[in-house]
């Protein structure tokens, strides 16, 4: 019974012949339209961002209105890094993600007591410390004028960062398919299953053998981790730290991409950060001062007809929603 099991779980986890086509798509539709890089590039970022977050969301059942807290340490750690360390991407990135995975293991205590209210008050009580933190270091930081003057060496030593942002592009491209693969070993190995078993009823999970406390710190650091990634993608990409990665509208957003793309599904996040990503950028155009609008719009009908009939609207209005 335990081969068969692990069978299934590698054969969940193994990338199917198509994906590599899927992955190849942004990089091919950068190189012919070189003026989106900047929209695929932020994209790319958010994406990574949406699926640290799924991870403890989505697979932990751990709900977060403070997410933006690992986005913004490793934003900045990041950008301290290239100013005052070295300017070295690779290395700043692998420092961005330590930071990130300390940070959320010391939070995560704060998460395995208390009620789902609880927690979400705590994360978000944490993502506004740090904010006021930032803003008090100015020294630092640079405040609410943002960490600035951080210049990036190429990539590798070989890519330098361009103007147009296609190597920046590429980059986050590349990161988001990096990890996108760990996290999928990572969810569809036995400790992602383990993860399932403690969303849907943590006290059964524990009465079976699985220490749970364990099991959500070590969620919490590796979501924390993939979220500082992002933030450090995001500082490597525009040479400038903002306090606004700290923000609540930051940690709103990403919430806002796994529900449109779904929860506790490899490409959920990416299909809500692309879908929101590119709905704010067409309609922020169209209409600046009432896109929130459509995007609000867009959540009632997803959420009413259901993702998997979104593209069906004949058949809306048959039966209940299958969201």
């Amino acid at each position: 019974m335990t081969s068969v099991v692990h069978n299934a779980l590698l054969q969940r986890a193994r990338i199917k012949p198509w994906e590599p086509v899927i992955w190849l798509a942004p990089f091919a539709f950068v190189a012919l339209f070189p003026n989106m890089a900047f929209l695929v590039n932020q994209m790319a970022i958010m994406a990574l961002f949406a699926i640290s977050l799924d991870l403890v969301l989505g697979y932990a059942g751990i709900m977060s209105l403070g997410h933006a807290a690992f986005f913004g340490l490793g934003a900045f750690a990041a950008g301290l890094f290239a100013k005052f360390v070295m300017p070295e991407p690779i290395v700043g990135l692998v420092f961005a993600m330590g930071v990130g995975a300390i940070s959320a293991y010391i939070c995560s205590y704060t998460v395995l007591r208390g009620s789902a209210l609880t927690v979400v008050m705590v994360t978000l009580g944490v993502s506004l410390i740090l904010l006021e933190l930032g803003n008090y270091m100015t020294w630092l930081t640079g405040g609410a004028d943002g960490l600035q003057g951080v210049d990036m060496a190429p990539v590798l030593g070989l890519f330098p960062f361009t103007f147009d942002g296609v190597t920046a592009a590429y980059y986050s491209l590349v990161v988001l398919a990096v990890l996108l693969v760990v996290y999928r070993r990572i969810v569809n190995s036995p400790f992602g299953t383990s993860l399932r078993l403690i969303r849907d009823n943590r006290l059964r999970a524990a009465s079976i053998g699985i220490n749970t406390d364990s099991r959500v710190k070590l969620a919490y650091t590796l979501a924390g981790a993939i979220a500082a990634a992002a933030g450090a993608v995001q500082t490597h990409s525009m040479n400038f730290s903002s306090l606004d990665a700290f923000a609540f509208e930051r940690s709103a957003d990403v919430l806002l991409m796994v529900v449109i793309g779904g929860t506790a599904w490899i490409y959920g996040g990416v299909i809500g950060a692309v879908v929101f990503t590119g709905l704010h950028h067409v309609l922020s155009d169209l209409t600046p001062q009432f896109w929130t609008f459509w995007v609000g719009l867009f959540l009632v009908v997803l959420m009413r007809v259901g993702r998997d009939r979104l593209v069906r609207p004949w058949t809306w209005f048959k039966g209940g929603s299958h969201g």
